[in-house]
């Protein structure tokens, strides 16, 4: 099994020397070997190694038990853990989504939100080899296309899983091999979830025909995501003669219409992501309409797709952008002893004054922005002609700066702009104008940008 997970993590580069790993840990078989594991060859390969539990709010007493076995299994091996509680149930509600979908959305908001906290280079997800034949069946009954059949990816950015080619069997003797208890959860048995059911009821029978029945799908699943990886790489090289004009991203029809009918597809998909956060939420329908833009010949055809997107044909060309409804951010006044919540955006600041610290002693997430500054600090959304210079980058406006961080246009007027009377000193998520930053030894404003979730 260790072999298998180093072959694995080395292929993906999962664990980069130097770097930290934030482990998902439920509790369960999976994760406390996967944890376990992790933390053994942490020092052999150069790397930190912390734990992240995500408390459901879903099965009372037994929830509060998983989450305190992971703390105390972690304070026994002085590996750093988050807990922390959310309310799925609650939460689906007001998102309009069943509580499963629900809960992995959370789920990864935390993971996410977490690892940038502690910075970790890398979030680690307990998946193992049987996941991904479960997974891989799942897509089979509800129809996939290559894609889907690929199973689940041992990397997607910086989402790693160095268990998937593991079979559960393997993680079950390591956890015998080296004492390690573990919790169950009572819903893994409830066949009222169709993976239980292909768990219990379907595997098994499938089992009998072939015993080394996961070894193989794990087989499969890398030729097929061989070939998947290929396309897409078609796909891509056909999306590379795309260009920005202003917030519409702007591409030849003909680069899409000339594409095999396996690539095609793959290649709207690619345009989409390149004009949002890469979540396209896109059906084959809706990638069908943008391939079907491309090929015909009217000159002001649309497509209308989700997250507020707009495809539309102009003349010889095609063109993705972001339809904005949302209304800007109210301009207001920065508390500089304290927190700031601005109206109209998810975005939050918090500032005091200090004495700014030697590089090696900054806060990883704050930034040191000088107090010389002229009139009142204050966070409003972008104004036409604000330029940003990060550090050690070229000085550009706030509109070029947005579109190269691939921010949706509807989310860029909510995006606060901390500014004095000069013009622009920082803007959140992109990062402070290096000409109004402070040196070591200076008073300096201590300013922290978050997202409320």
């Amino acid at each position: 099994m260790l072999e298998t997970v180093k072959a694995l993590t080395t292929e993906y580069d999962m664990l980069p020397r130097g770097g930290k790993v934030l482990c998902a840990v439920s509790g369960g078989a999976d994760s406390i070997c996967l944890l376990h594991l992790l933390h053994s060859l942490s020092a052999e390969g150069g790397f930190q190694v912390a734990a992240a539990h995500y408390h459901h709010g879903m099965r009372g007493e037994a929830a509060d038990a998983d989450a305190a076995f992971v703390e105390h299994f972690c304070k026994e091996r002085n590996i750093p853990c988050v807990v922390e509680r959310g309310d799925v149930y609650g939460e689906a509600a007001r998102r309009g989504l069943g509580v499963e979908e629900t809960g992995r959305e959370l789920r990864y908001e935390f993971l996410r939100r977490t690892a940038e906290q502690l910075g970790c280079d890398r979030i680690a997800t307990a998946h193992n080899a049987d996941d991904n034949l479960e997974t891989l069946l799942l897509h089979l009954t509800r129809g996939a296309g290559l894609h889907g059949l690929a199973g689940i990816p041992p990397r997607r950015g910086d989402l790693v899983r160095p268990l998937l080619t593991t079979p559960r069997a393997d993680i079950e003797a390591y956890l015998e091999e080296h004492h390690l208890a573990h919790v169950e959860d009572c819903t893994n048995t409830d066949e009222r979830y169709a993976r239980n059911r292909l768990r219990r009821q379907v595997i098994p029978v499938l089992r009998e025909l072939n015993p080394r029945l996961t070894e193989r799908s794990v087989e499969t699943m890398g030729y097929l995501r061989a070939d998947n990886d290929y396309l897409n790489a078609q796909a891509a090289m056909a999306c590379s003669h795309a260009r920005w004009a202003e917030d519409d991203l702007v591409i030849e029809a003909h680069y899409i219409a000339e594409l095999p009918a396996a690539i095609a597809p793959r290649a709207a998909r690619r345009l989409l992501e390149m004009t949002g956060d890469g979540n396209t939420d896109c059906s084959a329908a809706h990638l069908k309409a943008v391939v079907d833009l491309a090929v015909g010949d009217d000159p002001s055809a649309v497509a209308f797709l989700p997250n507020g997107r707009l495809a539309q044909r102009v003349y010889k060309e095609l063109l993705i952008t972001t339809q904005s409804d949302n209304p800007a951010m109210t301009p207001c006044p920065l508390n500089t002893d304290g927190e700031t919540a601005p109206e109209g955006t998810d975005w939050r600041c918090t500032c005091r004054a200090v004495t700014c610290p030697p590089k090696e002693q900054q806060k990883r997430n704050a930034w040191y922005l000088s107090q010389e500054v002229q009139g009142s600090l204050v966070l409003r959304p972008r104004q036409t002609g604000d330029e940003l210079a990060l550090p050690g980058r070229d000085t550009k406006t706030l509109k070029k700066w947005m579109i190269d961080e691939k921010i949706p246009r509807r989310d860029r007027d909510r995006i606060p702009i901390l500014a004095d009377e000069r013009g622009v000193l920082a803007a959140a998520g992109l990062g402070p104008h290096r000409e109004r930053m402070a040196k070591p030894g200076q008073p300096a404003w201590e300013v922290v940008f978050w997202k409320e979730r």
